[in-house]
Parts: C-alpha cells; structure tokens; sequence
C-alpha cells in the first residue's frame, strides 16, 4: 500500500476532480504491475495496473491494492470494479472507502459478491490523508483550503506605505520558487481586492513547471481595471464579488473547484481564518523588518512540521477541527 500512495502522488495536478488514485498488483510477493490515475477522462488506476501486467494468467492469482475503492459507475470510463472482476483477481487491498455518493461502499459490495477476497482499511489514515483534496470536496462541499503568507520577523505582512505597487519580497529566492511550485498542484489561488491593488500579481506559475491555477480575485465593489495582471490571458481568471467565507466556499465548490491557495491579503485570511474554513496554513518567516505595517493574521493550528530555507523558516500547520 505504501507503494500504491508513492506513485498515486503522480498524478497530482492532471487528474482533477477525479482523485488521483494508486494501484499495485502482487503475485508471490513481488510486484507484477501498477499504475496511476491517468489525466482528467482518462484510465484510472487500476485500468493501468491491470493494464501494465506482462503474464495476464498471473492475475487470477493476484493481490490488488489500491488507495481508494474501485468505482462502480459509468463515468468517462467503465467501472473499475468490473474490469477486477473481469480479471477475476481474488484478492482486493483498499485503503479506504469512497465517500462519493455515486460509489460509497458499492465497488466493495459489487466484488464481494462476485467472489472478491475483500481488506479495507490497510493503511487507512495514510490515504486519508493523500485523499484530503477529494474528501474534503465531496464531504464539506468545498475546495481542500490552504491559507499561505509571508511575514517579517516582527510580524508584518507588508509595510505601511511604500513607493511603487508591487510586492516588497520578505522571503528569498528559494522559497519563491517552492510557493511557485505549489500554485501548479493547486487548481486554484485567490488574493483580495488590495492585494491586486498594491502588488499588481500574476499570480501564475513562473519559477517551476506545471499549469498555472485558476485565479480568483475578490471584487466586491466592482472596482478593479482590467489593466492589473491578474486579468491578462495567461491563465483564467475567476471574478467573485461574495463577501463571506461561506459564500465564497459555495460558489467556488459550483465552480468545481477542489483545492485552493489563499494567498491574501490579510483581511482575506483573516476571513477564512474567523469562519474556521480553512484545513492547512503554510507561514513563512523572512529576516527583515518593517517599522510599521499590516500585521500578520490570528489564527490557532497544530504546527506539523518545520524547516529552514535558508534565512526563512517554513512551518506548516493543521486545523485542529
């Protein structure tokens, strides 16, 4: 199973809104085949692994594992229950269940009752966990949410006045380079009206290789020109003018959109953060200092993890609830 997670993590970025999905097949102890879920449409992951096996009578005598439950239903592909079943493997390793109403519990029932040796549940927290943007779109009904900022070793977001409207860097190259990184396994990023204002950002996928997210601008008063560059065609761009976290949450879940950096600014944090809508917080802190400025948000999490990057520290937290 461990394996299975490795390579589903593949398939980050290309398989939205499916979820991206880990399978290996095992025969005598070794690995005879596995696979990831292809690109949105196309195979899943056991189609793949399946599909990946030299010696094709080894799989009636096989073990598949795979992170989430098999789906049941037609979709852009026939059921992966189906083709197992097919294949007659006898024995199915699942991660966890599925919690999408079109599937829950049904691929499990469907090869139980054709003969399957079915385990649920090996490793089950672990692909919960790699699962997060998936579950969370379809059990709270809105996108995985990931709070991001910058902040001075004083606390401060930005300074109280500066000369031209564009961002005042307080991190360093590299850590650019990794929020850039993150932008292209996200589908979406969103800033606040001020945000657009004073830095003017293109909120796009620079300094590494990927697709650029969807970027949704707050625009409650309608009073952003399309001269600022977060409306240029580079990348599409998503206008909102809801001024709840709630509300925000519903119409970028329409939108089918299931995972998204906020990216500020403050007030816009602080947004997400008051209504409790919000799953990890991933805070830089950069060595510099301002006199005065706008301070960092308030929030409470359980800090998992902490590295330095060079002169920034990058710790990441949890919501508790």
């Amino acid at each position: 199973m461990q394996r299975a997670i490795q390579i589903a993590k593949i398939g980050l970025c290309t398989t939205r809104p499916n979820p991206m999905v880990g399978a290996v097949i095992v025969y005598n102890n070794t690995i005879i085949g596995e696979g990831f879920t292809s690109g949105y449409g196309g195979n899943h992951a056991e189609v793949n692994a399946i599909k990946s096996v030299t010696n094709q009578s080894l799989l009636e005598k096989s073990t598949l594992y795979v992170t989430l439950e098999p789906c049941s239903h037609f979709g852009k592909t026939p059921p992966c229950s189906d083709l197992i079943i097919h294949h007659k493997i006898p024995n199915v390793v699942i991660g966890c269940v599925d919690d999408n109403p079109e599937v829950a519990g049904k691929g499990i029932k469907k090869l139980i009752t054709q003969g399957c040796k079915v385990t649920v549940g090996i490793l089950e927290t672990a692909c919960k966990t790699h699962h997060k943007r998936f579950f969370t779109f379809h059990n709270k009904k809105r996108p995985y949410i990931i709070l991001k900022w910058a902040e001075t070793n004083n606390g401060y977001l930005a300074p109280k006045t500066k000369a031209k409207k564009k961002p005042i860097w307080i991190t360093n190259n590299l850590s650019r380079q990794l929020v850039h990184k993150w932008r292209a396994q996200e589908q979406a990023i969103l800033v606040g009206t001020n945000t657009v204002k004073e830095d003017n950002p293109s909120l796009t996928v620079r300094d590494w290789t990927g697709n650029n997210p969807i970027r949704v601008v707050l625009n409650k008063y309608k009073k952003l020109s399309k001269d600022f560059s977060v409306f240029n065609n580079q990348a599409e761009t998503l206008i909102l003018t809801e001024n709840t976290a709630i509300a925000i949450c519903a119409v970028l879940h329409k939108h089918n959109i299931n995972s998204i950096i906020i990216e500020g600014g403050a007030k816009t944090l602080q947004l997400f953060i008051d209504a409790n809508l919000w799953d990890e917080a991933r805070m830089f802190t950069g060595k510099i200092e301002f006199k005065k400025g706008v301070k960092a948000p308030v929030f409470y999490g359980e800090c998992i993890s902490e590295e330095k990057i060079l002169d920034n520290i990058l710790k990441i937290y949890k919501n508790k609830t």
